[in-house]
């Protein structure tokens, strides 16, 4: 099948157009967008495919879709600017901002353990439900009240729902406004950027819906075995989530600042284009070159303690690493979403790729769809 990519391309740019149309011919791409922001300029927006796996629904310009933890970034961005603005100090203990939170042993976890995944809060003690989350006084409840699972700052564990949360009642303790609503009125809007953490009903009908990939397998030859039932991956799953459930329309509306947001590469491009570009975009400051370069303070480098693999952590993000390489440049700042949505701030190209997909790939930790438009846009650039 022939698929149509629509959008705009510098043509300096072409090698990374044809990479994004090779995704639909080899990769099994079905719909997706990709977008780069270079020196204050969209030279990248492209689009293709379709929304539904029979192929019957045309990926358009304004399409939008759950990303999953690559909304992971635009909280940790909304908390940073907190920090910017000198209401928020990095350094400082949780408790300073948010004082239910000292209880049972949390007194001194601090701003940067929430933002690095080293807090020892990967996920919840209690048993909950998908559902729980849209309950947000609820799950924070429950953080502020549970003990740490390891001592706050020796390692990374990643927390692929609790990190939302957490950071995002620390915006709401200091500031009064959710964390959806401080993104909405400090970020999407003066960027332009059409993301959202917790949608509107008058967005419904531009969402595509995920396509999930294949249940992952375990033992019998075939893939990693399965984890013990007392170890830190297993515990780390609660709430065991399906990917359909981004399907409902509860789970649109909370805000989930963790992995419920929803955009298209062009939105997560604009939104995140300040940290590649000294902390201002389109005549908006977001951060100061302080803050910047406290992004790329390591916090943690090695073994992850529920990822199972080498990750290098900053503040806010994931940072590039021999371990993890994602660029040949050392200031690049990243992270993406479970079925492989992606975003990547390059400081040294002053650069931001994004890329958003509807087939989710398998793993947590996405495939080589994005890399191989990483791959042409870096060729390009050495080519310069």
């Amino acid at each position: 099948m022939d698929i149509q990519i629509n959008g705009t391309c510098a043509a300096r740019f072409a090698a990374l157009k044809d990479a994004f149309a090779a995704n639909f011919a080899a990769s099994g791409e079905v719909g997706a967008s990709v977008a780069i922001v270079r020196h204050d300029e969209l030279v990248v927006d492209l689009w293709g495919g379709y929304q539904d796996p029979d192929c019957t629904v045309p990926w358009q310009r304004d399409t939008i879709i759950n990303v999953f933890s690559t909304t992971k970034t635009m909280s940790c961005l909304a908390l940073l600017m907190l920090a910017s603005r000198g209401l928020v100090n990095i350094d400082a203990p949780v408790a300073d901002y948010w004082p239910a939170f000292a209880q049972n042993g949390k007194a001194q976890v601090l701003i940067r353990h929430l933002l690095s995944h080293t807090a020892g809060l990967p996920a919840w003690e209690q048993p909950i439900a998908g559902t729980d989350l849209y309950d947000w006084h609820k799950v924070t409840t429950l953080l502020a009240e549970q003990a740490p699972w390891w001592e706050p700052g020796w390692k990374s564990g990643y927390h692929g729902l609790t990190q939302g949360n957490l950071v995002g009642e620390v915006v709401r303790q200091v500031d009064g406004r959710t964390v959806g609503q401080f993104f909405r009125d400090e970020i999407a809007q003066p960027m332009g950027s059409d993301f959202h953490i917790g949608l509107g009903a008058e967005h419904d009908e531009r969402v595509a819906l995920v396509i999930p990939a294949p249940p992952l397998q375990y033992g019998g030859g075939h893939g990693a075995a399965a984890p013990e039932h007392n170890s830190i991956p297993y515990r780390a799953s609660n709430p065991r989530l399906m990917a359909e459930q981004s399907w409902e329309l509860p789970w649109r509306r909370a805000e989930i600042p963790a992995a419920g947001g929803h955009g298209n590469a062009r939105s997560v491009a604009l939104a995140q284009a300040a940290v590649s570009h000294g902390g201002s975009f389109r005549g908006v400051e977001l951060l100061s070159g302080t803050t910047i370069d406290r992004i790329f303070d390591v916090q943690a480098a090695g073994r992850d303690l529920v990822l199972g693999i080498g990750v290098t952590f900053g503040i806010g993000y994931g940072l590039n690493s021999p371990r993890n390489p994602i660029s040949p440049h050392a200031r690049v700042c990243y992270w993406g979403g479970w079925g492989g949505s992606l975003v990547v701030n390059d400081v040294e190209a002053g650069l931001t790729f994004a890329y958003v997909m509807n087939r989710m790939g398998e793993g947590t930790v996405g495939d080589d769809r994005a890399h191989a438009l990483l791959r042409a846009l870096y060729r390009t650039l050495d080519e310069a």
